[in-house]
């Protein structure tokens, strides 16, 4: 579930747009899906600072029109991941127990090779760290030792409109609050992402 401040983005509309694509020729990986919580429920614990690696390959429902896996289908194929790396570290249990909903906040991509159809790839998945409000995970598609795609994840968990604080979620975790220590570079993505996202409202206000 996306996760924005502007009311603009939860109208009907765009919830019929994301229901539309849900079932729309590039359906989303269900089958995938259901192996990645099973295995994870049943997988060994991950503390907060171990990796996620799951395996998966190129189908051809992954593909578009230059024959190699989607753009979007990165993005998708990362859903499975942090499944995998929440249930995992225990997070699950606590979501279901609490009610809470994972939402994401901004997630950020580079492309640097294309994996091609029927090809193997590993997805892997960490946890950065966090701050009085996101967790921030950095996420891998590696194919034959060498990184085809990397990304950065920022995201929370809601109870209702309120955002859960993180300090809440360690403790239930059993983890320091300080555990983990955020790299230089999540404060120059936020610096970026509060520019564009001013110029933006800026902008909109302005029409």
């Amino acid at each position: 579930m996306p996760s924005d401040d502007w009311d603009f983005v939860q109208d009907e509309s765009y919830r019929r747009v994301s229901l539309g694509s849900i079932w729309g020729l590039n359906m989303y990986p269900f089958i995938r899906l259901i192996k990645v919580l099973a295995k994870g429920w049943l997988g060994k614990r991950l503390e907060p600072d171990q990796t996620s690696v799951l395996h998966f390959r190129v189908w051809p429902n992954d593909l578009d029109t230059n024959i190699h896996m989607n753009n979007g289908r990165y993005l998708t194929m990362m859903d499975l991941g942090r499944f995998d790396l929440t249930i995992r570290m225990g997070l699950g249990k606590l979501v279901f127990r609490n009610k809470w909903m994972p939402v994401l906040s901004s997630s950020n991509i580079r492309y640097r090779r294309s994996l091609l159809p029927f090809a193997k790839y590993e997805l892997h998945s960490r946890l950065l760290g966090w701050d009085d409000k996101w967790f921030y995970m950095e996420q891998k598609f590696i194919h034959k030792g060498d990184v085809y795609a990397i990304a950065l994840a920022k995201g929370a968990f809601k109870l209702g409109r309120h955002t859960v604080p993180i300090r809440e979620i360690t403790e239930g975790l059993g983890v320091g609050f300080d555990l983990l220590a955020l790299p230089d570079y999540i404060d120059h993505w936020n610096a970026l992402e509060n520019g564009v996202r001013h110029d933006m409202k800026s902008a909109i206000a302005a029409e």
